[in-house]
């Protein structure tokens, strides 16, 4: 005896619901999302065991290359634009509004303070060299605070609740890892973290 045959139906799955959700959850990530800003030079940092994760938000990043030089920055830009404000009122420094349109485009600070003027009217792609040959300096301006303290003390005022982290390539000179801690420690900030890479177990 022949078998039955069943006859096939289409099936339609209405997927409006679907792309709602998909549509939803794809503008949800774009206006939550934090994009990670150029950051002035490559470094390499080193390994350790540490778990421990950096805040995503109110931050000060202290980033020191391989040759020592040392740039400052927070992925806020009202704290950065404070930040300027700051280190422009006690030195009396003044910008026009192309320089300052360009410290709003920049990620970090690294420029000393007699430099930052001429720093700010270069175009974007020279600001980018330049910036690979400047750094903020250490050295004490007229036996007081050196111009990294000034601008830690400027972030400080700025938003008294940033955490500092700072990452350090692994060819850092210790000398300069030193007398950055060792002006951190003069100014009661005792409390970091420094940014490494997971270093994974041997199999």
């Amino acid at each position: 005896m022949g078998r039955a045959k069943i006859k096939k139906k289409d099936t339609f799955i209405d997927m409006t619901a679907m792309s709602d959700v998909t549509v939803l959850l794809l503008t949800f990530f774009m206006l939550t999302s934090t994009f990670l800003q150029p950051e002035p030079i490559q470094v390499n940092t080193p390994s350790s065991v540490s778990e421990v994760k950096v805040p995503e938000n109110d931050v000060l990043n202290i980033l020191v290359g391989n040759d020592g030089k040392i740039f400052i920055g927070t992925e806020n830009k009202n704290n950065m634009n404070a930040m300027l404000q700051t280190i422009a009122d006690k030195f009396g420094l003044s910008f026009n509004s192309a320089q300052l349109k360009n410290f709003s485009q920049e990620s970090m600070v690294g420029a000393p303070i007699s430099a930052l003027g001429d720093y700010l009217s270069l175009e974007k792609e020279q600001m980018a060299e330049a910036i690979k040959t400047l750094g903020i300096p250490t050295d004490s301006i007229d036996g007081g605070m050196s111009e990294f303290q000034e601008w830690v003390k400027a972030a400080r005022e700025a938003n008294p609740d940033m955490t500092i982290a700072i990452k350090c390539d692994a060819k850092t000179p210790y000398k300069v890892v030193k007398t950055m801690m060792s002006e951190l420690q003069d100014m009661n900030e005792n409390r970091y973290r420094l940014i490494t890479n997971l270093k994974q177990g041997e199999e």
